[in-house]
């Protein structure tokens, strides 16, 4: 292996493994999307108050569902993942303020479901957990990187 190849190797599976991740949290988006404009009720089967929670007030801005708003940060997410894939550096660095703003805002959500609601949603936390590691993934990353300079 090159020098070259020996630094790029980990930042790559990073990207990759960000884009595994931001498909994973667009499908769990998408799929609360549709059951939302579907009305229909979406199954609870490890934690219960899926329902309470996706029909709460915090369930919606301006009428529109936050998981819909949560599939567009996941497509962008991907999306610069891939780019960063690509050795396209700037990709990278908005994935990392994207990650930041979408970890920043599943916490707050996490919050708002067990202080505020009383209950939580287990698609819910599947998107939590999904925000959390991408930001983990890009700051993993970061520090790599920078222990290799």
């Amino acid at each position: 292996m090159t020098a070259e190849s020996e630094q790029t190797t980990p930042r790559r599976w990073a990207e990759t493994a960000a884009a595994l991740v931001a498909l994973l949290g667009l499908a769990d988006s998408v799929y609360l999307t549709v059951h939302h404009y579907t009305a229909e009720p979406v199954p609870c089967s490890i934690v219960e108050g899926c329902e309470t929670v996706l029909t709460s007030w915090y369930a919606q801005a301006y009428g529109i569902p936050l998981a819909l708003f949560g599939a567009a940060a996941y497509f962008v997410a991907f999306s610069l993942a891939v780019l960063a894939i690509y050795d396209n550096r700037t990709a990278w660095k908005l994935f990392g303020v994207q990650a930041v703003l979408m970890a920043g805002f599943s916490l707050w959500l996490l919050y708002v479901q067990g202080m505020v609601i009383g209950a939580f949603c287990q698609f819910c936390l599947l998107s939590a957990v999904t925000s959390i590691s991408l930001f983990l993934i890009f700051a993993i990353s970061f520090l790599v990187r920078r222990t290799r300079s």
